[in-house]
């Protein structure tokens, strides 16, 4: 007489309780979940809903001693909850830092955010340790809270300005389009001012440009005579092909203007994290 055949699992299918298809020490959802059906469920945030149900629900109860297929040394008790409401109480805070952000005029900035962040993995730690958690849980806390905690200290060093998140690109066609400050909060940033017409110029074009996170470059005309001073935080300064970070540059050519001593633009950069190139062209 032949044995049963063992069923398999179906494809896309993950977690499951601690019966047939699970591996051996997973913990995952006591029920399957179906991932394809989680991918294009609200555009794949399906897949973070799957994240938080790992993190959240129970395990699967260990099964009774002597049942086949499941070493001793892997039945244990449920696992503490304590990690999974931690990283959950994380996403939560980043959702609504976005929302306030995008929706309201609060803003409560890259310090504010990981400063709560590092807040809720101490209180988390704390609660564990009154409440018990095992080894492995309280070192991945303790590794998420040094984490943050270098994150938080980049971000007291380095000054983030509040502006826009992505890359900007900045072409003004006049010398009456410069505006007076350029601001990006993470992104590349990009002033083009080749098209500014320095013909009838009666005094210097002066701009400043803050950048949090990201590289920026600017491209001046061949002509120009240009004065610059950059406040770099992290990153690499490149002005005209030279490593400094402030001097007067004047212009190549043969315009009126050029190499008289007084420069056509007066440029402030103040970077935070990412690197400076100013060039002609």
């Amino acid at each position: 007489m032949r044995p049963p055949r063992r069923r398999t699992r179906p494809d896309g299918v993950i977690g499951g309780g601690a019966g047939e298809g699970q591996r051996e020490g997973a913990h995952p959802p006591q029920q399957g979940v179906d991932t394809g059906v989680l991918g294009q469920a609200a555009g794949g945030s399906g897949l973070i809903i799957y994240v938080l149900l790992w993190l959240l629900m129970p395990a699967a109860p260990a099964a009774p001693p002597g049942q086949p297929g499941v070493p001793e040394q892997t039945r244990t008790g449920p696992r503490s909850p304590v990690p999974g409401v931690t990283v959950a109480a994380l996403l939560i805070i980043a959702g609504i830092a976005v929302m306030l952000d995008q929706f309201t005029t609060v803003d409560l900035g890259a310090r504010g955010v990981l400063g709560a962040a590092l807040l809720i993995v101490g209180v988390g730690l704390v609660f564990g340790a009154l409440t018990g958690i095992s080894r492995g849980a309280k070192g991945g806390l303790i590794g998420l809270g040094l984490l943050l905690s270098v994150a938080l200290a980049i971000a007291s060093t380095v000054d983030v300005p509040s502006g826009s998140v992505g890359d900007r690109t900045w072409r003004p066609a006049s010398a009456a389009a410069v505006q007076s400050e350029y601001q990006n909060g993470a992104g590349d940033l990009l002033l083009d001012l080749r098209d500014v017409d320095l013909d009838d110029l009666d005094s210097p074009i002066t701009t400043r440009i803050d950048s949090g996170v990201g590289d920026i470059d600017v491209i001046v005309p061949f002509s120009a005579d240009v004065q610059l001073e950059v406040v770099q935080g992290l990153g690499a300064t490149d002005l005209f092909g030279d490593s400094v970070e402030t001097g007067f540059f004047p212009g190549r050519g043969t315009a009126d203007w050029s190499g008289d001593s007084e420069p056509e633009f007066e440029i402030t950069i103040n970077s935070g994290l990412g690197d400076v190139e100013v060039s002609r062209g």
